[in-house]
């Protein structure tokens, strides 16, 4: 009688080929699953915002209508949540994240606290793509590019991210006089510190988040705008001067041009490395449906939320750029941030 020999590791794959693990389809998998929508921040500001509301839609546009429950993962400028992912999450697409959009910028810089390959994330999908602001409260002496240049005031940020970058660049390349305070775990706590006199302005924030977090400020013109950053202005800022315009010569342009890249990112969707194809496809379908969901942009437009969405074919391409940008823009660009006191508080 003649035996059938397979290798060990032949063996191995064929078993698990045969699995009813590997052989589950999407919707096999997601159905009566409850998937974690970890969000870097603290509760009410922008990027919770917009993750709580994508969070109660996407999930019905998935295969077997998975349930998706937020929840907060504060610490590091979102960092920590990064690194549960990328490090400690499954690896099976039963996971969705967002956190501040500068880590591919940081990780171009090299920044050794970036100790991940953000290109490994899948991407699934950014719901906006605005322009950046960095602002101060309507009681600050401070309201706009030459009073920056002139007094030095206090400025709010999460971390070693663009609340810190945006001012730590303009010090250096426009020659305001911010005294960057980091160390808040979220958007909201800057807001909250802005009011109490604690610090006189905020170094990030998109100008989308502005109008559905705090709509009754933008009415009432409690914030001055000072630069807002971008590769284009935002149609309804035109009066704000694009950060990029302030350079003073061609490589402060291009410096300015690579940090003013990351609001491209966004607001972004994405999960673990090494999540299994045909989940990646269900996912970024999912996304792409619920962008154009009635209810989801009723609630939106309800909400005050522009939607400006990316795909995440398109949003993965974004982060590859940000990260393979010339070196020696790259490195003047790190030079500048290096400058950042992180121990300041």
């Amino acid at each position: 009688m003649t035996r059938l020999v397979i290798p060990a590791a032949a063996g191995l794959a064929l078993a698990l080929a045969a699995s009813p693990l590997a052989a589950q389809t999407p919707a096999e998998f997601y159905k009566g699953k409850t998937l974690d929508f970890v969000i870097g921040f603290s509760v009410g500001g922008g990027y919770d915002i917009y993750a709580r509301t994508v969070s109660r839609y996407m999930g019905e546009h998935l295969p077997g209508k998975p349930r998706i429950v937020p929840k907060n993962m504060t610490g590091a400028g979102s960092r920590v949540a990064a690194n549960y992912i990328y490090n400690v999450a499954p690896k099976d697409g039963s996971v969705l994240a967002t956190v501040d959009q500068s880590m591919p910028l940081e990780q171009a810089v090299g920044d050794v606290g970036i100790t991940i390959d953000t290109r490994k994330f899948t991407w699934i999908g950014n719901p906006i793509v605005d322009n950046n602001t960095l602002v101060t409260w309507h009681t600050s002496p401070v309201k706009n590019v030459a009073d920056a240049r002139r007094q030095e005031i206090a400025i709010g940020a999460t971390g070693f991210n663009t609340s810190a970058q945006y001012p730590q660049v303009m010090n250096s390349l426009v020659g305001t006089k911010f005294k960057i305070i980091m160390g808040y775990p979220g958007g909201n706590e800057v807001n909250l510190a802005m009011e109490n006199g604690e610090v006189a302005g905020r170094g990030s924030n998109s100008w989308a988040s502005w109008k559905a977090s705090k709509p009754d400020w933008v009415r009432e013109k409690k914030l001055n705008i000072l630069v807002q950053i971008g590769l284009v202005k935002s149609v309804d800022l035109p009066d704000v001067p694009l950060l990029i315009d302030l350079a003073a010569n061609e490589d402060d342009r291009l410096a300015l041009k690579l940090v003013s890249a990351p609001p491209s990112v966004g607001r972004p969707v994405f999960s673990t490395p090494n999540v299994p194809e045909d989940r990646v496809k269900a996912l970024r379908d999912a996304f792409d449906a619920t962008m154009k969901d009635p209810a989801f942009l009723e609630e939106a437009k309800k909400t005050g939320l522009d939607i400006n969405p990316i795909s995440g074919a398109e949003l993965q391409k974004v982060v590859a750029d940000i990260i393979d940008t010339p070196k020696p823009v790259r490195d003047r660009l790190a030079a500048i941030l290096s400058l950042i006191d992180r121990d300041k508080k």
